[in-house]
């Protein structure tokens, strides 16, 4: 059962959407400095892809250790020690005089990013209600679209690309240095989120009691958490929302143009427009969520995914599909958060962080293996298949979410 969160401290949430603004922020400058770094390092096209694979390997290693090392740690030195990775790996980008060097700080980004992502996600779903769950992460979307613009303004002004990701590493350093100082606001959540009935499987802590202050002493072992089917069932339903969220993005311009005849630039106006529905989305239903519930808004969530890709799927006119592509975006917003923020209801409140760092590395994982395949998909069979495959994956993580639901219902 949910209940009304008390306010966050304003400290702590602003830099929890500066984190989440960092985070974006790499992802946005490399598509637009790409062309400048290949020929500035003597580097094909393709070799961007070495590039971003270590950076993903990393983010998922980096994702998984943070939920099972975050008890140890404490929120507040992991989030500072990641971001000061991030803002050394970003520093790096900027003086690397070669490929492999850049290879190399991609990794050290990729555990910085998977890290932050993870422990502020954990935080968050215990701290943050439904709303700044989902604002939180509705400003990743604002870091991603920030981050061209700042590559455009450097390359613009005439400068080296490399001062884009200066500007970027000096922002993630100025922002460990304020994780580093205040530390001790993160050791404590305060009251908010989800109040939750006592975890059947993990020993309880009696209030004054000597475990009370010792959150090591009331976790179960990294094997009860992982023999939980909830866990599993978690993590699977991420992989595929985020397989959803980016093979849609990824692969509409592709079905706009040659599946429905659209031209580039209006197709393009159109991708953009289901890209900024999420953002919307995330906003808007960040507020519904607190006044309905998180549980309602989800279940009417993972159905409008499934109509959006209904109408994506039917051979109909542009502006039907175009229609679609918004219904899945706007939909999709809040899933995502609510996901998170409901993690513990499934799998109890001491398996809830290991879970997230699951989860988190679960959804990279989808984001990079699913979008490949419904391409190899499209270019076998043809561009009108991205309907029907986001179809087949909205109704799976309608039932991938009842299924873990169900499983996470404690005997009676």
């Amino acid at each position: 059962m949910s209940r009304a969160p008390a306010p966050p401290r304003p400290a702590l949430l602003l830099l929890a959407y500066l984190a989440f603004v960092s985070l974006g922020l790499p992802d946005g400058l490399i598509g637009v400095g790409w062309p400048s770094i290949r020929r500035d390092l003597g580097v094909p096209t393709e070799a961007v892809g070495v590039v971003l694979t270590a950076g993903t390997v990393a983010y998922l290693t980096s994702s998984v250790l943070a939920g099972f090392t975050l008890a140890r740690l404490g929120v507040g030195w992991l989030l500072a020690g990641s971001t000061l990775l991030a803002g050394v790996a970003l520093s790096g980008y900027a003086s690397t005089p070669a490929l492999a060097v850049m290879v190399g700080f991609a990794l050290v980004l990729g555990l910085g990013s998977g890290a932050i992502d993870a422990g502020l996600n954990a935080y968050a779903a215990g701290a943050f209600g439904p709303r700044h769950m989902n604002w939180m992460h509705a400003f990743f979307g604002l870091g991603v679209a920030i981050g061209p613009l700042i590559m455009t303004a450097v390359l613009g002004a005439g400068l080296s690309w490399r001062w884009g990701y200066a500007v970027v590493a000096a922002a993630q350093l100025a922002l460990a240095t304020a994780f580093a100082l205040t530390v001790r606001l993160w050791r404590t959540r305060p009251p908010g989120g989800a109040t939750l009935p006592p975890d059947p499987i993990a020993p309880q802590v009696v209030p004054g009691g000597p475990a009370e202050d010792a959150p090591e002493a009331r976790r179960s072992s990294i094997g009860a958490t992982l023999r939980l089917p909830a866990v599993w069932l978690g993590g699977a339903a991420f992989a595929v929302y985020v397989a959803i969220e980016v093979s849609t993005g990824l692969w509409a311009f592709l079905l706009l143009t040659e599946g429905r005849g659209l031209a580039a630039a209006v197709a393009g106006l159109c991708v953009s427009g289901y890209w900024g529905s999420l953002f919307v989305g995330r906003v808007v239903q960040g507020v519904v969520a607190e006044r309905l519930g998180s549980a309602r808004v989800l279940r009417c969530s993972l159905l409008g995914m499934a109509a959006g890709a209904v109408l994506v799927a039917l051979p109909a006119p542009g502006w039907v599909t175009v229609a679609g592509l918004l219904v899945v975006g706007f939909a999709a917003a809040p899933v995502f958060p609510l996901l998170t923020l409901t993690t513990a209801e499934r799998v109890g409140r001491d398996h809830a962080d290991r879970t997230i760092g699951l989860q988190i590395g679960a959804a990279g994982l989808g984001a990079a293996l699913v979008p490949a395949a419904v391409g190899v998909l499209l270019a076998r069979v043809s561009v009108a298949a991205l309907g029907p495959t986001l179809v087949v994956l909205a109704v799976a993580l309608i039932a991938l979410h009842a299924a873990g639901a169900r499983r996470a219902r404690p005997a009676s």
